[in-house]
C-alpha cells in the first residue's frame, strides 16, 4: 500500500552507523529507524540477546507472567521512579494506553473527567485516539470522525494551557521535545509550569518519550534533563534498539488499572522484553551518557557553524537529536542530494532538517556526516562510490 513516499534503493544491510542497498552503495545513517537504533544497526549486545532468548521461549501467551518482561519491568521502574509497566509494541500503542489510564483514573478519582490537555504540532502517534491527540496540521480532517476529549493549547504558552483547565480536564500530554514538528523543545520554565500547574487543579502529567527517552536527549530519560518528573510516562523507539517494543509506565498514584482494562496479544513479549533489557543496560550506562553528550555537542557546533557559513536558521534540540533551520523550503531536495552523497537525514519539515544518529557515534563518524552535509549544501557534484 503507497503509505509513504520511499526514494527507489532497496536497503539490504546494516551494521553500526552504515547501511547498504542492493547495489553495494555505502551511506551513513543519519534516521536509524526514525531514533529507533540506538546502538546502531545490528548491535551485537542486542543480536545475542535475542538469540540465547529465541532458544529458550518465544512467547507463552500474555495471560501468563514470563522473565524477560518481569525483568525489564523492574528496571524500568527502579531508573524512573514509576511504581507499574505495561508493555506494546509500539509507541503509538503506548501512548494510547496512556489516554485510556488517564480516563479510567479521572473516572476513579476526578469525578469522571476525560479530557486531556494536548498541544499544537504534537505527535502521539497513528491510532484514531493518538491522531486527535496530536497537533499535526491537516489531521484534524482525516478519518473524521475524530475521538473527542482533546483540547488544544499552544506550545511553550502555560497561559493557553491554564484557560482550557475546567472540570472534565483530567491531564496534561506532551512530549518534552517536539520532534516531528522539527525537533521543537518545552521551555524549562514551561515544563516546570505545568507540572506545578497539575499539581494545584490536580491533573495528571503525561510524557511522551517515545522519541526522547533512552538517551536520546543525553539523559537516560528526557524528564530527567528537565529535572521534572511525570505520572505516566510512554517510552518506544529506541527502548527495543530496532526491535518492536514499547512501555506505558506510572506512578503508584495513577495506576489504576484492573484486570480486563488494557492487553494485546504481544504485550511483554518474551524475546522483545530480553532485546529491550540488554539495551537498556548499555544505554544507562553513566560512561555511554556522557558520549551522547560529548558527541552531541560536536554536532551541534557543527551544525551552527555550517548555519553561519550558509547564512541559515537556528540549531535546535539536545543530545543527539538536533534540527536546523533552512529558512525556505528546500528541505525535501536537500534530503535527495544527501543521499546521493551516501548520508541519510530527514526533513521533519520543508523548512528544517533533522538529524538522529545512533547514540553510541564516533567523533569520526559525527565529523563524516558534517562533512557530507556541507558539500550538500554547497551544491558541489555527488562522487560515484563504488560498489
Amino acid at each position: 500500500m503507497p503509505i509513504t513516499e520511499r526514494p527507489a534503493e532497496v536497503f539490504v544491510r546494516g551494521e553500526g552507523a552504515w547501511l547498504w542497498d542492493a547495489q553495494g552503495r555505502c551511506y551513513l545513517d543519519w534516521l536509524q529507524g526514525w531514533a529507533v537504533n540506538a546502538l546502531g544497526h545490528c548491535p551485537p549486545v542486542l543480536a545475542q540477546a535475542l538469540q540465547a532468548q529465541a532458544g529458550a521461549l518465544l512467547t507463552p501467551s500474555p495471560a501468563l507472567h514470563n522473565q524477560p518482561s518481569l525483568a525489564l519491568a523492574e528496571r524500568l521502574c527502579g531508573l524512573t521512579g514509576m511504581h507499574q509497566a505495561w508493555f506494546g509494541s509500539t509507541g503509538a500503542e503506548a501512548n494510547e494506553g496512556a489516554i485510556k489510564l488517564a480516563r479510567k483514573w479521572g473516572r476513579a478519582r476526578r469525578s469522571g473527567a476525560w479530557e486531556i490537555i494536548t498541544f499544537d504540532n504534537a505527535f502521539h502517534g497513528r491510532t484514531l485516539a493518538t491522531m486527535a491527540a496530536s497537533g499535526k496540521p491537516g489531521w484534524e480532517t482525516m478519518f473524521t470522525p475524530q475521538p473527542a476529549g482533546f483540547a488544544k493549547a499552544r506550545w511553550n504558552d502555560l497561559d493557553s494551557v491554564r484557560a482550557l483547565i475546567g472540570p472534565q480536564t483530567v491531564a496534561v500530554m506532551l512530549e518534552p521535545v517536539q520532534g516531528e514538528a522539527g525537533v521543537r523543545p518545552a521551555t524549562p520554565d514551561f515544563l516546570h509550569g505545568l507540572r506545578d500547574l497539575c499539581d494545584a487543579h490536580g491533573l495528571l502529567l503525561i510524557l511522551d518519550e517515545v522519541q526522547t527517552g533512552c538517551a536520546r536527549l543525553g539523559t537516560l530519560f528526557g524528564f530527567e534533563h528537565y529535572g521534572v518528573r511525570p505520572d505516566i510516562l510512554t517510552l518506544g523507539k529506541g527502548l527495543g534498539g530496532g526491535i518492536p517494543i514499547s512501555a506505558l509506565l506510572a506512578s503508584r498514584e495513577a495506576s489504576v488499572f484492573e484486570p480486563g482494562d488494557q492487553g494485546g496479544t504481544f504485550g511483554g513479549h518474551p524475546l522483545m522484553c530480553a532485546g529491550a533489557l540488554a539495551v537498556l543496560e548499555e544505554l544507562a550506562r553513566p560512561a555511554f551518557l556522557a558520549q551522547v553528550q560529548a558527541r552531541g555537542t560536536q554536532l551541534a557546533e557543527g551544525l551552527r557553524a555550517l548555519s553561519a557559513q550558509h547564512g541559515l536558521g537556528g540549531v535546535r534540540g539536545a543530545g543527539l537529536l538536533w534540527a536546523l533551520e533552512l529558512g525556505d523550503t528546500r528541505g525535501p531536495a536537500l534530503v535527495a542530494a544527501a543521499r546521493q552523497r551516501g548520508l541519510l537525514i530527514n526533513a521533519a519539515r520543508p523548512h528544517c532538517l533533522r538529524f538522529m544518529p545512533r547514540l553510541n557515534s564516533s567523533e569520526g563518524e559525527i565529523s563524516t556526516g558534517l562533512d557530507l552535509l556541507a558539500q550538500t549544501l554547497s551544491g558541489l557534484p555527488a562522487r560515484a562510490q563504488a560498489a
